[in-house]
């Protein structure tokens, strides 16, 4: 059983992201002067008094706005409603009470679920007054917070795990699996998570970087506990410096690095990009297992074995790539199900005895080289760690070691053991 969620709304720019961010003592959710930062509903944990529960940060919802984002932000918002066991309707103290927070205020009145008043930038004691303004809201009494000073917040936390007092406590999530679904903007990430999802989970746009969140969503996968994660497109950092699409990166990045598998986006009409490479090459070193996903594969002939060779001699990590369409769906599942069966491989711990008979495979298949007269021996071979997996290979002379046969060796264990696309350390040692 998942976490319970608190939905945290409010109209556009009254400081939930900063909210959200105090209360769960992160800087998960993306904070910018900008209004409109947020746009899909952002799940982060949070714990107060040894009760969990998860935070759902929401786009900023003006009922009087009709072009299509902002209906998908509405949409994305009641969404979390519905999903969740207590609201925070976030409110400006400072700006004073507006005719969106009686819309929201009005729709929220007819909730199923407990609603809890924020009256947000209440920066010093000298404002505490401007809350009972709020009282005209018809949803109790508001509570008085700064999300930058912290003022207020505990009694908010208070008051949110008492009303989630008769919640249900979550399972053990030991055995969840993380998948990151990374890549360029526009090549189809959030699209592939709303087809995983059967719903529109996340807002997929024409336009380019309309995603600026890591976005995680739990699901169940043949049976497997799966916390898919849709970031928003990877670009260079020099590209994106000093603007709202930074923040994004950084946690497009953690998001990886936090992952147990990275699906990495490409378009097939385009190829695979140098882009591309970059991004797998950065999730393999955030010891991150990598799958490339060709996507639109419905719509072009690219030559595959092409792509296959390019990778192989451009990546050192030597993922597989499979083809999908997130539109039709095609080719979706075999995906997932890599991806999970690359999640376990990466696991995996192999005994030493297997790992000594393949020593003496390899070495039978191509002789050791010889360094000045002096010709590498390989004795021993071990697993000591897992994610990712490390290796130790005892030897008699670490200088007659070539970078070349070094290569030879982590490409074969990857064959003979299913790692491909499974960053590896392979440590070389002398007995002295």
């Amino acid at each position: 059983m998942a976490l319970p969620k608190v939905a945290v709304v409010g109209y556009p720019n009254v400081g939930k992201s900063t909210l959200v961010n105090r209360l769960s003592e992160s800087r998960e959710a993306v904070v910018h002067e900008q209004p409109g930062v947020t746009r899909d509903r952002k799940e982060i944990e949070a714990e107060w008094n040894g009760r969990r529960f998860l935070l759902v940060d929401t786009g900023g919802v003006d009922l009087e706005e009709e072009h299509d984002l902002a209906r998908s932000v509405q949409a994305q918002a009641r969404q979390a409603l519905s999903e969740s066991q207590v609201a925070v309707l976030v409110v400006d103290a400072r700006a004073g009470l507006r005719g969106g927070d009686d819309d929201l205020a009005r729709e929220l009145r007819r909730a199923a679920i407990p609603v809890l008043v924020a009256a947000n930038k209440i920066d010093s004691a000298r404002s505490l007054p401007d809350a009972a303004e709020f009282y005209g809201l018809g949803l109790g009494d508001p509570i008085a917070v700064s999300g930058v000073q912290g003022l207020g917040t505990g009694d908010l936390l208070d008051r949110i795990t008492d009303a989630l007092e008769h919640a249900p406590e979550p399972e053990d999530d030991t055995d969840l699996i993380r998948l990151a679904v990374i890549g360029r903007p526009n090549v189809g990430k959030s699209s592939l998570v709303n087809r995983v999802l059967g719903e529109e989970r996340v807002i997929v746009s024409e336009r380019a970087g309309t995603t600026r969140d890591a976005i995680d969503t739990r699901v169940e996968i043949e049976g497997r506990p799966t916390l898919l994660v849709d970031t928003a497109g990877l670009r260079r950092r020099t590209k994106v410096a000093g603007s709202v699409d930074w923040y994004a990166q950084l946690r497009s990045e953690r998001a990886a690095e936090r992952a147990d598998v990275a699906i990495v986006m490409c378009d097939a009409s385009e190829g695979v990009t140098t882009e591309d490479m970059r991004i797998a090459d950065l999730a393999m070193h955030k010891h991150c297992a990598t799958v490339v996903a060709l996507n639109k594969w419905d719509v072009n002939d690219t030559d595959l074995d092409f792509v296959k060779a390019r990778i192989n001699q451009k990546l050192r990590q030597r993922p597989r790539v499979l083809t999908a369409s997130a539109k039709t769906g095609r080719g979706v599942r075999r995906l997932l199900l890599e991806a999970i069966g690359l999640a376990d491989r990466a696991r995996t711990r192999i005994p030493t005895p297997e790992l000594n008979r393949f020593l003496g495979d390899v070495q039978a298949a191509r002789q050791p080289p010889a360094v000045r007269g002096k010709r590498l021996k390989m004795y021993y071979m071990t697993q000591f760690e897992e994610r990712p997996p490390r290796f130790s290979i005892q030897v008699n002379e670490k200088g007659a070691l070539t970078r070349d046969y070094a290569f030879f060796i982590e490409n074969r264990l990857r064959e003979r053991y299913g790692l491909e696309g499974v960053p590896l350390i392979i440590d070389f040692r002398t007995s002295s």
